[in-house]
């Protein structure tokens, strides 16, 4: 039986997504997902909160170039991806970090901010039509 590897987020970004062009040629983009929880202390009755930081690298060019072209920091997202863990020498030490990758041809990226905060997209840069299609009013139902 295979196993299941996968993180899904819902957070705030801490930062401007950055791209960088790879040896290959592709592009890896990445950015911090700040996950937060609340919950009322049972002792004192006050509200307490804890934020956790998730490093998140897209290696999927389409995912990679809606973050880079609708998320800013600050805006939420859920994000779903695989968790990999890897290791690099830092002056002679090893260090480790785990990071939510998204591949290509898996993971996603939703947009969570309200449409109003949403920068508005070319519909003819996708292949639209730039004026959508009359509507019928006289709806049967």
């Amino acid at each position: 039986m295979a196993g299941v590897n996968r993180h899904i987020l819902v957070g705030h970004l801490g930062r401007d997504p950055e791209q960088r062009a790879m040896t290959n040629g592709g592009k890896v983009v990445t950015f911090s997902l700040a996950v937060s929880e609340s919950w009322k202390d049972k002792n004192s009755g006050e509200r307490k909160e804890s934020t956790s930081w998730h490093n998140v690298v897209v290696f999927n060019e389409g995912l990679g170039d809606i973050a880079m072209r609708y998320l800013r920091k600050g805006s939420q997202a859920y994000v779903e991806g695989e968790v990999l863990t890897r290791s690099y020498d830092a002056n002679g030490t090893k260090k480790y970090v785990t990071e939510t990758v998204l591949k290509p041809y898996r993971g996603s990226i939703v947009l969570l901010d309200r449409a109003e905060k949403a920068p508005v997209a070319d519909p003819s840069a996708y292949g639209s039509p730039s004026a959508p299609p009359p509507v019928d009013d006289d709806v049967p139902f």
